[in-house]
């Protein structure tokens, strides 16, 4: 009898940190590498690698998936068989050789999208997913398969460039040159290439749907390319809301990120206020954040971090994942193994995080002074206990043509910042609902 897939993971893992240990001794005595040692397996994988992480988490959201590449094809099916038939390919976007890792469900899992099957408008559409920042296409797991079942639409997915299990071309951060020529450069990198893949692809008009820093790129996409849009999703997307005044002096307090806001009355459109924590005393505390900040600034990324240091990588990345109590263990195995290979994977475009945002996660350039141009007005998603602030969302929506009614902003219950991880039965629900709005067109 064969081992499961569950099993098969935990011990490659196990393998891994036989390595890690054999290497630690060696790795702490080498010279002129650094504060930090160099692990050279942790270095090793390549994007082209084998498919087995990304394969279990998708299998554990019910899709049935086949891989086609350069490197050879592989399959996976949900154990017990059956599920949702999807592909997983490597689409070109550059002269270079660059591609973007792409995940496609045509026809509900039924094959090509040339199938007679279409929506009520008798036209076929196209919901193409990005996702946040340290994830990939693999942390919408459970929400493909309900996704896939609208009547008249492909879903896709991607690996922005340079992350997931996309290529990892060098990322030239312009952190030296001006802090605009610094966003230009980085909002440029993930758009383009965006639009370089839609090409590929051949998919004339899209809705859009972006988690987090996806989010954040989405939007500059559909302000970019309003044509190729044909409706905008933002979930939970970071660099919404300017800054308040007096953060940055807050953060050097050693204060932090965490913040208090006023909830406005019953009924009320009033935005909360935003309430700076009282100061505290300087210190040790103080020390930690500007050390952080000066990390930030030179874009230094948790990926970084669990490249550099050895078993503890893994490590991290369990505590990272264990958070996540709602998923069964078997899901956690599986993304666990899933997120340790995506983030050991040659350091990329992920040094871009800090050039699109400030200490404290506020936008160096702020969406919601930008946003007005959208030609379709977007739908926000947040999580009821987010630490993404949805009041931002809120004050797009008032500044936007037509006012709030023109777009649309859900809070979903019973989850934080992931939300489509952790409560995939609402955001799944409100997702189809403005799918099935467009179809009926």
């Amino acid at each position: 009898m064969s081992a499961s897939p569950e099993a098969e993971l935990e011990a490659e893992v196990a393998e891994l940190e036989v390595k890690a240990a054999e290497l630690e001794v060696k790795a702490a005595a080498q010279k002129g590498a650094g504060f930090l040692p160099r692990w050279p397996w942790f270095r090793g994988p390549s994007a082209k690698d084998d498919h087995r992480a990304e394969l279990a988490v998708l299998a554990e959201g019910g899709l049935a998936v086949s891989v086609r590449g350069a490197e050879g094809d592989a399959s996976l099916a949900p154990e017990g068989g059956g599920g949702v038939a999807a592909e997983l390919s490597d689409v070109e976007v550059g002269a270079a050789g660059d591609y973007i890792h792409t995940l496609a469900i045509r026809n509900g899992g039924n094959g090509s999208s040339t199938s007679s099957s279409s929506s009520t408008d008798g036209k076929r559409h196209s919901l193409v997913m990005t996702h946040g920042y340290f994830t990939g296409l693999g942390f919408y797991f459970r929400n493909y398969q309900a996704l896939s079942q609208v009547p008249g639409w492909d879903v896709y997915a991607i690996d922005w460039l340079g992350m997931g299990r996309s290529s990892r071309p060098q990322y030239a951060s312009k952190r030296a040159a001006s802090e605009d020529e610094r966003v230009a450069y980085a909002e440029d990198f993930f758009v383009s290439s965006l639009e370089a893949w839609r090409e590929r692809m051949g998919i004339e008009r899209m809705t859009l749907c972006g988690h987090s820093f996806g989010g954040y790129m989405s939007a500059l996409y559909a302000l970019r390319y309003p044509e190729r849009v044909e409706k905008l999703v933002l979930v939970s997307p970071i660099g919404v809301p300017e800054e308040p005044a007096g953060y940055a002096e807050t953060l050097r307090q050693g204060i932090g990120p965490a913040c208090s806001r006023a909830s406005p009355p019953a009924g009320s459109d009033a935005t909360p206020e935003y309430e700076p924590p009282a100061p505290k005393p300087v210190g040790l505390r103080v020390a930690m954040f500007c050390g952080l900040m000066a990390l930030w600034e030179r874009n230094y990324s948790p990926q970084w971090l669990v490249r550099n240091t050895g078993p503890l990588g893994r490590r991290l990345i369990n505590t990272y994942v264990g958070r996540f109590e709602w998923l069964t263990a078997a899901q956690r195995t599986a993304l666990g193994a899933y997120t340790l290979q995506i983030s050991l994977l040659p350091g990329s475009s992920e040094a871009a995080l800090g050039d699109v945002l400030r200490p404290g996660a506020f936008a160096r350039r702020p969406l919601v002074a930008r946003l007005d141009a959208l030609a379709v007005p977007p739908v926000f998603m947040y999580g009821a206990n987010d630490w993404v602030d949805y009041t931002g969302g809120q004050q797009v929506l008032r500044r936007i043509p037509g006012g709030p009614a023109a777009g649309a902003l859900h809070r979903i219950p019973n989850a934080g910042h992931n939300l489509h991880l952790e409560n995939p039965a609402d955001f799944n629900r409100v997702l189809i609902r403005e799918m099935a709005a467009i179809s009926a067109r």
